[in-house]
């Protein structure tokens, strides 16, 4: 019969559709032979980084043959400080998606299931399936989580409920008492895994969920330097957690899973919050840009707490994506997400911004 690599993986793997990243500039420009391209597909900081980090960086490229510091002592610290939490509740991951895998070994078996919300994240989906656990998809409420109907679909074989606030590809975002009074009302075999990639771009207000996990043991907070911070390339997040999950985490976490440059750019990120809160402020002038440009052309919007819109065309997206690679401008279709007719753009630079909605009113002409 031969060599069979499907017969041979697991049930749960066999089934996956695996993930689709943002296209590539220079896959776009080499395909095409485009001089110039924007990429608004992987709600990526136009602002690039600290202007901290690079210098930060010189510090550690003399040591590239060392092996990093598998604890991650520095970086764990610093996160303590800034959160106010213990040293023992931070837990560092390849980006926050390495988390999520983490995570999901941790606590699911095949006999286990997993609660997401439709149109969440798909990593979730992904780290679930791979392991062979049940995956529960709760139909969105206004394209956001529908937190009853989530609490509904828990039975005694759950064991996690994954919750992105803000919700990526959707930006929609869940509010503080609708949270808690969940957590409540949760049976106490449950985690709660609260993705918070893009919280930094939500609107302020209120108390940081950090201060929840004395009342909430359950409580996982995963968020990262990808977004906000400018570091999407050197691949670092963390979670916090009780220091009794953080341990479990650990004993799972792979060693060395982020790398010296990782760990010493974050640390430079962490401190300065100035270029964090010009980002902000960079992203809500974007916002309102392209919201406008886009309701002019006739489309609808959702309301975004993140630094991407998505946006309802009324047709069919994939023609319209791909009239506007033709123009060298890259955005995220989102027919993998059940939205055959949205897209996902990220919120760039004013230019960039200007450049990609006059390239959908040729397009949608």
């Amino acid at each position: 019969m031969g060599f069979d690599a499907q017969r041979l993986a697991l049930p749960g793997v066999r089934g996956l559709q695996a993930y689709q990243p943002g296209k590539p500039v220079s896959e776009l420009q080499r395909e095409l032979g485009l001089e110039q391209v924007i990429k608004l597909a992987s709600n990526e900081n136009p602002l690039g980084c600290s202007a901290q980090v690079p210098q930060a960086l010189q510090s550690c490229l003399a040591a590239l043959a060392i092996y990093p510091d598998g604890a991650g002592f520095e970086l764990r610290e610093a996160l303590a400080h800034h959160h106010g939490v213990a040293m023992e509740q931070v837990t560092l991951g390849n980006g926050s998606n390495d988390l999520l895998e983490i995570i999901a070994h941790t606590f699911l078996a095949h006999e286990h299931a997993a609660v997401v919300a439709q149109y969440a994240f798909a990593i979730y989906g992904l780290v679930v399936r791979a392991i062979g656990a049940e995956l529960m998809v709760v139909p969105a409420r206004d394209h956001g989580h529908d937190l009853a109907g989530m609490a509904a679909a828990i039975t005694a074989q759950t064991r996690i409920v994954f919750i992105a606030n803000p919700n990526n590809p959707t930006g929609s975002c869940l509010s503080q008492m609708q949270l808690r009074d969940f957590m409540r009302s949760l049976p106490e075999h449950v985690v709660v895994v609260l993705d918070e990639a893009y919280l930094e771009y939500a609107d302020e207000g209120g108390v940081d969920p950090v201060t929840w996990l004395a009342e909430f043991p359950a409580l996982i907070i995963c968020r990262t330097f990808s977004k906000a911070y400018g570091l999407a390339a050197l691949r670092v997040g963390y979670a916090l957690s009780s220091p009794a999950i953080a341990d479990l985490l650990n004993r799972v976490r792979q060693p060395f899973n982020v790398s010296s440059l990782g760990l010493v750019a974050a640390r430079a990120a962490l401190a300065d919050q100035d270029f964090v809160a010009r980002s902000r402020q960079v992203n809500a002038a974007g916002k309102l840009q392209l919201q406008r440009g886009l309701q002019d052309l006739g489309l609808s919007v959702l309301p975004s707490q993140g630094n991407f819109l998505c946006v309802d065309l009324g047709r069919p997206a994939q023609a319209v994506y791909n009239a506007l690679l033709a123009r060298g401008v890259i955005v995220r279709p989102l027919a993998g997400y059940d939205l055959p007719q949205h897209l996902r753009i990220s919120i760039g630079l004013a230019t960039d911004n200007e450049t990609c909605l006059r390239a959908l009113a040729e397009v949608l002409v």
